[in-house]
């Protein structure tokens, strides 16, 4: 969808010229009076966040880069540093657009270690919206330690098939 979208509405025409860039269903032709739809499909995205203890926004901001994808960080992780004024601290604010690729676990770890040896620990962090239960069997291995945990493990998942 980036892609898509890159060059916004108005370099949709030039798109349209180049082979590969037809659409799948519908004509080529570009009407600049009706516009466009663009519909796209993925995995569940999850919006992560983890709060440090500190006000340094500037080390928020490195880990943030040293982590996001396009920086050559954990694939399919982007990332920004924010400053949490209410709260006194900075954040990591992450989409992980697939969470087979960059999971909760692996994400906070590589936090973890980043700040390593700067005195700052994580505080807290944050699930903004809902999360796939298979991304919390992620969780389950990694911090419990249970390699073989899977969501059949849990009563709601036999309560809800039934």
């Amino acid at each position: 969808m980036a892609d898509v979208r890159k060059g916004e509405y108005e370099g949709l025409r030039e798109k349209l010229s180049i082979p590969g860039w037809e659409p799948d269903a519908g004509v080529r032709i570009f009407n600049p009076r009706t516009g466009a739809t663009v519909v796209g499909a993925r995995r569940p995205l999850i919006a992560f966040n983890v709060n440090l203890g500190t006000q340094n926004l500037d080390l928020a901001k490195k880990v943030a880069k040293k982590i996001r994808e396009s920086s050559g960080g954990v694939p399919s992780v982007q990332a920004l540093g924010l400053e949490l004024k209410e709260k006194g601290m900075v954040q990591v604010s992450m989409n992980l657009v697939d969470y087979h690729q960059a999971s909760v676990p692996q994400v906070v770890e590589f936090i973890r270690a980043e700040i390593a040896g700067t005195g700052v620990e994580i505080v807290e962090t944050e699930l903004v919206g809902l999360l796939p239960l298979e991304a919390l069997e992620d969780v389950v291995r990694e911090y419990l330690k249970m390699p073989e945990f899977n969501s059949d493990q849990i009563i709601e998942t036999h309560l809800l098939s039934e």
